[in-house]
């Protein structure tokens, strides 16, 4: 009953049809009916089962596709009437419609874990406008307009929270079940749920560009792009069918002719052409990839198109972006050495000069100190740092290139930021990358499954790399490269084997399209990254790759499987067929069985 109560009404009118074909069918099959009278009744029955595949056979003539399933399955059933086999030309007309039946049921229930992200969209937005929060449609809404998030309610937009804290529940979008924490500077995206506290954010993208919209259309368009093995079944139905048609006419004239059994052969010639339609292939492996899609939709993986995930499976290198992939893209104190003054005073001091930049590594530094100390931008360097003037002193925070070209002697330039008061050094600050927590597992886990090599392509310092990739536990780093550099060290690696990179800001972009899969940071990612990417992780989280990489890998093996034992059973049959007289039902068996089979293996994708 709850399967009944789930189905849209057109397919529950499909299913009474099919029940209702088959109860007359054994009605009239026990009825004492012979003659005319039988057959009249028999054909009527066809015409009531067959009447929707014989118009679809019409409509595809008319568009130039003579030689399709549904000719298949109306050729051999008509002649299965010519034969008199009335029962049987029935029956398979009705197994034929059920198997169709539960492949669009396969598809509708792969198309939900997708479709569903629809409904999460709020269609309406609490937003401030005039001093008052007034309710309006969520399209409406403009980006940096403010809008106001209440316990229990769905994020409408992406916005960034400016006032409150909150905590998230992301596994609408991300598959991640652990609420996450976002306070003040947080960025939320839409389809989230505000579990806890009222938070103000301002809104950054218009609902056309939110996230869960995003996720929307890379899926349909998914479905437009084919791969390989899709592309190779339809091909394969295209020359396959004709060329069964004609073996068909062949097996039922040749022989007939020597012996003058005709009965005999065209009834063999029937079965063929029953057995021999390719609907279970045609159904399952395009079925079976949209399944996979729809998985790694559920973890947060968003892959273009089956294509895309074919060519994913087939990953043997894996090479990294550093910052904003293997790291948070924020940075954290790791040393701090004084020079002839106190720990606390070069702190006191750096902290106050590098107030005044917005550079991420002098907010690092400006967090070290709650004391707020008297001082005075006197410039900002780009690229070097910056001088203030602190409590009377002119103080340098910055590069080496900045102290020398004061005029002060540096005795080591290995760390982030050098501090001088007043053109004497004080000491250095050292301040790295924050790995990502989740780093260091995806990778090993990368390794379990038989990745060759993990590979780091940076544009950081040498040293600084390489702290990351110990960390991370990479096989190899390259650093100091510019995005050219990236693109010549990849096509290197390449040659070992196919390369998955990933990568997040507008500089991975060439790179991103040279690898043979790009994966893009979804959340901190640039839009060039994610537009030329193959796939994206939507939470940033590097665990998802391992996941979308099974999925992937599983996905495959599921189409491989379908390919494999849906030929098998038909060659064996065909091949019996011609040998020995067998009924139409083992033909069924073969065809529909077969197509259920398929479809069932297919929906073994969604899971993840």
């Amino acid at each position: 009953m709850k399967l009944l109560n789930d189905l849209e009404k057109e397919q529950k009118n499909e299913l009474y049809e099919i029940l209702i074909g088959a109860a007359l069918l054994l009605l009239a099959w026990i009825a004492p009916i012979t003659g005319a009278v039988r057959a009249v009744v028999f054909i009527a029955l066809y015409i009531f089962a067959a009447r929707e595949v014989l118009f679809g056979m019409v409509k595809e003539a008319k568009e130039g596709e003579f030689f399709t399933e549904e000719t298949l399955m109306s050729a051999a059933t008509v002649g299965a009437l010519i034969l008199g086999e009335f029962p049987e030309a029935v029956a398979v007309m009705l197994l034929y419609r059920l198997g169709e039946w539960f492949a669009d049921l396969a598809v509708d229930k792969s198309r939900e874990s997708i479709s569903a992200l629809a409904e999460l969209r709020p269609d309406k937005a609490r937003v401030i406008r005039d001093g008052q929060e007034i309710s309006v449609p969520a399209e409406s809404v403009q980006v940096g307009e403010i809008i106001v998030l209440l316990p229990g309610e769905r994020v409408p937009l992406d916005a960034e929270i400016i006032s409150g804290a909150t905590t998230v529940d992301t596994s609408s979008l991300t598959g991640e079940s652990l609420p996450r924490d976002r306070k003040a500077g947080d960025e939320i995206f839409s389809s989230c749920v505000n579990l806890t506290g009222r938070v103000e954010a301002r809104v950054i993208a218009p609902r056309a560009d939110s996230a869960v919209t995003r996720i929307l259309n890379m899926t349909k368009e998914a479905a437009e792009r084919k791969s390989r093995s899709e592309n190779f079944i339809r091909r394969f139905a295209k020359v396959y069918t004709p060329a069964v048609f004609a073996f068909a006419v062949l097996v039922a004239v040749i022989p007939s002719l020597v012996t003058g059994e005709w009965a005999t052969w065209v009834h063999r010639a029937l079965v063929f052409l029953t057995v021999s339609c390719p609907c279970a292939l045609v159904v399952s492996v395009p079925l079976t990839f949209f399944c996979g899609i729809g998985a790694a939709s559920r973890k947060g993986v968003l892959i273009k198109g089956s294509a895309e995930l074919e060519k994913l499976s087939q990953a043997q290198v894996c090479a990294f972006d550093k910052t904003g992939t293997l790291t948070t893209g924020g940075f954290s104190v790791s040393r701090i050495s004084p020079v002839g003054v106190s720990e606390n005073e070069l702190v006191r001091l750096a902290a106050a000069a590098e107030r005044f930049s917005n550079h991420p590594v002098a907010r690092a530094v400006a967090g070290l100190s709650n004391e707020c100390a008297d001082s005075s931008l006197v410039e900002e360097r780009p690229g070097m740092g910056v001088v203030a003037q602190v409590e009377g002193k002119r103080v340098l925070a910055g590069s080496l290139r900045l102290l020398r070209s004061e005029g002060v002697e540096v005795p080591s330039a290995e760390s982030s930021v050098l501090v001088a008061a007043d053109g004497k050094f004080i000491g250095s600050i050292q301040v790295a990358d924050d790995i990502k927590p989740s780093a260091k597992e995806a990778v090993s886990e990368l390794k379990r499954m038989g990745i060759n090599k993990t590979v780091m392509l940076s544009g950081d310092r040498q040293e600084a790399a390489e702290a990351v990739a110990r960390a991370a536990g990479l096989d190899q780093v390259h650093a100091q490269l510019l995005p050219e550099g990236k693109v010549e060290k990849l096509r290197e690696i390449s040659k070992e084997g196919r390369t998955l990179y990933t990568g997040d800001g507008i500089n991975d972009a060439p790179v991103l399209a040279e690898a043979f899969v790009g994966a893009a940071m979804g959340g901190l990612g640039s839009d060039a990254a994610i537009e030329t990417a193959d796939m994206v992780i939507m939470d940033d989280d590097l665990k998802r790759l391992p996941c979308a990489l099974s999925i992937a890998r599983r996905t495959v093996r599921i189409a491989k499987e379908n390919i494999v034992i849906s030929l098998a059973v038909k060659f064996l049959i065909l091949a019996l067929g011609l040998f020995v007289t067998i009924p139409m039902y083992l033909a069924v068996i073969g065809d529909v069985g077969m197509l259920l089979v398929a479809t069932l293996n297919a929906l073994r994708a969604l899971k993840s």
